[in-house]
């Protein structure tokens, strides 16, 4: 069982990650024509304009949430902040976010099974990713009440410092999550298999946000003279 742990926790991690970068970093530059958001809002936009905001605005608080809380020292917020506090606001921070993103998914999911249109042109990985994103957000839903148990911020810090042992490579980070619920190993491995599947589905687009667009100038119209 041990090995069994260090396994799925300890070297999955490294193995999903180094498929994230590598086959990203490959499809980038073999399959520049398969890079992109693959919108079907042309085909149907029934339930979009509620659905599509939903879902993104809650996926984007989770993960700037998750980067931002796994990875940040507990030395760096401790004169401001108990783990405990913390993990409260985590709790309804993300509880939120989670709610908002779960409506906002799984009405983008109905949509992708049952619109005729949209159902058509879906790929086999188009369908895989909306159910594991949903499903992963229903699982860090439930996460919610085992972590209202457990309110000193024990499981927060557990939960760093197994992120932080995998980031910057210290030792055995499967140790990090002896003693945590079964509901939070599943969240995890889940995690990592969308982290695993990334490049193969349409969520490469996020590597190209348009951020530029923030800082861009103006765009100048003239009129004819």
């Amino acid at each position: 069982m041990n090995y069994l742990h260090t396994l799925l926790f300890g070297l999955y991690p490294y193995l999903a990650g180094a498929v994230f970068i590598i086959a990203s970093l490959v499809r980038f530059d073999h399959g520049q024509y398969t890079w992109k958001t693959g919108s079907s809002q042309m085909l149907s936009s029934k339930r979009m304009r509620l659905a599509s905001p939903l879902f993104h605005i809650g996926i984007l608080v989770i993960f700037f949430g998750h980067l931002v809380g796994l990875l940040t020292p507990h030395w760096v917020y401790a004169p401001f902040i108990s783990p405990g506090n913390k993990q409260i606001m985590a709790i309804l921070i993300g509880g939120i976010a989670g709610v908002m993103c779960l409506i906002g998914g799984a009405m983008l999911m109905y949509r992708r099974f049952t619109d005729p249109r949209v159902k058509a042109s879906s790929s086999f990985s188009d369908n895989l990713i909306i159910v594991l994103l949903v499903a992963q957000v229903t699982l860090g839903l439930l996460t919610i009440p085992a972590a209202l148990h457990h309110l000193d911020g024990g499981v927060m810090i557990k939960l760093a410092e197994w992120a932080q042992a995998i980031v910057f490579f210290q030792g055995n980070a499967a140790s990090h999550l002896q003693g945590l619920g079964f509901i939070y190993h599943i969240h995890i491995l889940l995690g990592l298999t969308i982290v695993l599947v990334f490049p193969f589905t349409r969520l490469v687009h996020v590597w190209s946000a348009p951020l530029g667009y923030l800082g861009r100038r103006y765009q100048i119209v003239r009129r004819r003279a």
